[in-house]
């Protein structure tokens, strides 16, 4: 796993997207001297700035295969999965092309060149994948990991390393805890310095639910000095599923560890962002907003922004503002629902595409809301889930946002324990709090957006 905006990127999709963005410009350039010559392909990336041009569509050609999930490693299993959202990616890529094109003329590459190149890249992908999924499942490109303990992580990331290999993890032995508690630390020792040696272990995984007396701590430091990593087991579940264990949260982390305290220069960068870009997105979308404001107001009778109290920073209720999506006198309260007959012809569309949100720019600019942030719920929601969720006041301590980390990578909430589920990467969210996250939550928003997904 690579570190990226506090947030954990599997190492394979990174060489994944690397590999194929050479793929694409290798593929480019072939199709180039193909077409051109080898002496008319010399002087275009020599003298006429061709090479920012192949580097406009490898960007491009990468960024279309983000966005149709073709570097989630799950999708990597599927090959019918990989061949339709392949598909997909290119017709998309390719308007988008159109469009850059008709924005920007003096970016355009050759035609035929573009086709040729994209069109071999294409097919160079599919058969690369299929290698790279028979390669990576070599024990040589396996991470091999020993769990010591069994605390209460322990059976979720072996449940993780075992039914996902493409996480690179290869778990080869658990080393349980002594229960004896006469049992000699020194023979414990020697066990776990046995099997390292034997499995040539590149990971320990501490996970012991009990570390007083139990910790080999000389041993782990020498493993250290050798090169061996050695690793927290709720750290190591943060990595893979960028949640936190919410069994393993203790009272005792929470007054003597400031895990959930958040930097003024985080606070202060986050608000700026907030600024311009809520000022920015005001103006931009004021046409839109007067557009569907008329809208409202002709399809069905009642008010058009749609107010509602939500539970924000500290606990304090402030006033959310949306368009109304929902005939007037209708049950707010009550969370969404697919074809929900609540709401207008008009308003089923705005929900879709998020467009009723439009007027949450007004809470951010205000300071309500920030752009990134656990999402605010009604207050009898709220007051349930902390009843019935321990720990659930921690996400009170940030402003709530009209997106997060907890949206982009979960489903709706219908449920208690989707909501606990949610609470898990709120709370990583907390922890990790960075302006890079933000901008890389933004960014996933922005994929979310533009594939329609999520909205009710």
């Amino acid at each position: 796993m690579t570190r990226r905006s506090h947030a954990y990127v599997p190492i394979r999709s990174v060489i994944l997207g690397l590999s194929e963005a050479l793929l694409a410009a290798l593929a480019l350039l072939v199709a180039m001297v193909t077409y051109l010559g080898p002496m008319n392909a010399t002087l275009a990336l020599g003298y006429e700035r061709a090479i920012s041009r192949v580097a406009l569509v490898v960007i491009l050609f990468v960024l279309c295969m983000y966005y149709f999930d073709l570097y989630d490693l799950s999708v990597l299993r599927n090959s019918r999965a990989i061949v339709t959202n392949l598909t997909q990616c290119f017709g998309s890529f390719f308007i988008l092309l159109a469009v850059v094109y008709s924005v920007f003329p003096a970016a355009r590459l050759q035609q035929e060149v573009v086709l040729a190149g994209t069109g071999t890249a294409a097919i160079g992908a599919l058969c690369w994948r299929k290698l790279f999924r028979y390669v990576s499942h070599w024990s040589a490109f396996q991470e091999r990991v020993l769990i010591l303990g069994e605390g209460p992580v322990t059976s979720e990331l072996v449940r993780l390393m075992n039914g996902h290999p493409e996480f690179g993890h290869r778990l080869m032995f658990q080393v349980t805890e002594q229960t004896d508690q006469g049992t000699d630390s020194t023979e414990a020792t020697s066990e776990l310095r046995r099997m390292v040696e034997l499995y040539n272990i590149h990971r320990v995984v501490v996970s012991l639910g009990e570390r007083r007396g139990r910790l080999p701590v000389e041993y782990l430091l020498d493993l250290k000095e050798q090169g061996v990593v050695v690793q927290d087991g709720s750290e190591l579940y943060e990595n893979i599923t960028g949640k936190l264990y919410l069994d393993a949260l203790r009272p005792s982390m929470l007054l003597f560890s400031p895990v959930f305290e958040v930097s003024t220069f985080s606070l202060l960068s986050q608000r700026l962002l907030a600024l311009v870009v809520s000022i920015s997105a005001l103006v931009v979308t004021a046409p839109i907003m007067l557009l569907i404001a008329v809208g409202i107001k002709l399809e069905s009778r009642g008010p058009v922004i749609f107010r509602q109290k939500r539970v924000g920073l500290r606990g304090r209720l402030f006033t959310l503002y949306k368009f109304r999506s929902m005939r007037d006198g209708s049950d707010t309260v009550r969370p969404a629902e697919e074809q929900d007959e609540r709401c207008t012809r008009l308003g089923s569309w705005l929900r879709s595409t998020r467009l009723d949100e439009l007027p949450q720019l007004w809470n951010i600019l205000r300071g309500d809301m920030h752009l990134v942030g656990p999402r605010p719920f009604v207050p009898e929601q709220e007051e349930y889930l902390r009843a019935n969720i321990p720990f659930y006041k921690l996400r009170w301590s940030v402003r709530p946002g009209a997106t997060g980390w907890a949206q982009v990578c979960r489903g709706y909430c219908a449920t208690l324990e989707d909501n606990a589920d949610k609470l898990a990467y709120d709370l990583f969210y907390i922890k990790h709090f960075s302006l890079g996250l933000d901008l890389l939550v933004l960014f996933k928003t922005a994929k979310t957006l533009l594939l329609g997904r999520g909205g009710r």
